[in-house]
């Protein structure tokens, strides 16, 4: 049984992304390349000869239709004469198949992708033929990041099935893709050609100069590229080794601001002492210096005694003021005009 295969190079798929991603709408077009069938024979003592086949379509490019839905009408006919004029110069026996981009959908074809696969086999006398199928869609909100998903797909006896995509880059390809093969031509003209020209192109060993150059120049970045990750390497310890220096100062300053701040915490309970000391003596000194007293004075002039008992005995031991003290003390304490006013009416 035949296991199919399609190869797409890198830079085709590279095209495909770039055209959609600037394009307004869905994208549909032709595939252009090659197929191949490849028989194995594998024989063995045990068993019967085992045939395997191996059916590879290769992509080489694609052409993008100029409108959306152009090349086929609503219920999935081809349109013979746009696909004539979409082919222009390109031969017809070079379609190997088809492709869509369907912007935010599944990887799944959809009834009208299957009538015009099956029409577009019929038009072109074809009944190899691959449709790709392309859905990008939005990873992140702003826009700034898309996923591509790609999905290959071939109709055996009108049903679909997925097949295999197998993208080739230069760097993938193996060294045997590059080799010189001999062609069957013994011409002598031919042996005279290839030995003239030949060592311009080629190498003792049979490979192109231009992969041996390529190949050393490979070599060169990846010594460089060894070199400037040692260094970077080299300058990340170094980092580290200034932040842990620079983490453990950071904390012997804190450990020493706290140390001092707890020194000057202890510090502060002796100077509510400091003053209560000053204050036990300011209180002293008043009590034994009596100009630092205030005293309040009666009418007479004379000083209140503080306490209620020195009254008592002071109102005890004082007789009592005659009536010609008192009018001789009011004459004083008068001012003189009122004096003269009283000897005038008497």
């Amino acid at each position: 049984m035949a296991e199919p295969t399609v190869r797409l190079p890198g830079i085709v798929l590279a095209s495909l992304m770039f055209q959609h991603v600037n394009s307004d709408s869905d994208v549909e077009g032709l595939i252009l390349g090659e197929s191949r069938f490849d028989e194995q024979v594998t024989i063995s003592d045990s068993q019967a000869d085992h045939i395997h086949i191996e059916e590879t379509y290769n992509v080489q490019k694609h052409i993008a239709c100029h409108r959306l839905n152009t090349l086929y009408s609503s219920d999935g006919q081809v349109n013979a004469e746009e696909l004539h004029k979409l082919l222009a110069e390109n031969k017809q026996e070079s379609v190997i198949g088809w492709y869509r981009q369907r912007r935010n959908s599944e990887q799944q074809m959809t009834f009208r992708e299957k009538l015009v696969h099956e029409n577009l086999k019929s038009a072109l006398s074809n009944p190899h033929m691959i449709f790709v199928l392309l859905t990008p869609t939005k990873t992140t909100p702003p826009g700034s990041t898309h996923r591509m998903e790609y999905s290959a797909f071939i109709s055996r006896s009108r049903h679909f099935m997925n097949v295999p995509v197998l993208i080739t880059n230069l760097g993938l390809l193996e060294q045997l893709s590059y080799w010189k093969v001999s062609a069957p031509c013994s011409a002598a003209g031919y042996s005279l050609t290839m030995k003239k020209h030949g060592s311009k192109f080629f190498c003792s060993s049979g490979l192109l100069k231009e992969v041996n150059e390529v190949n050393k120049m490979n070599d060169s970045l990846q010594v460089e590229l060894q070199k400037t990750c040692r260094d970077v390497e080299e300058s990340e310890r170094l980092v580290e080794m200034l932040q842990t220096e620079v983490s453990a100062l950071r904390t012997k300053l804190r450990e020493r601001q706290q140390s001092e701040s707890g020194k000057e915490s202890a510090a502060d309970p002796d100077e509510p002492r400091k003053n209560r000391l000053l204050q036990e003596a300011v209180r002293a000194l008043l009590a034994s210096s009596p100009l630092f007293h205030t005293q309040t004075l009666t009418l007479q002039g004379l000083p209140v005694p503080d306490h209620t008992d020195d009254i008592s005995t002071t109102a005890r031991e004082a007789p009592p003021p005659s009536a010609t003290n008192c009018r001789k003390r009011l004459r004083e304490m008068l001012p003189e005009k009122e004096r003269k006013r009283r000897r005038s009416k008497s």
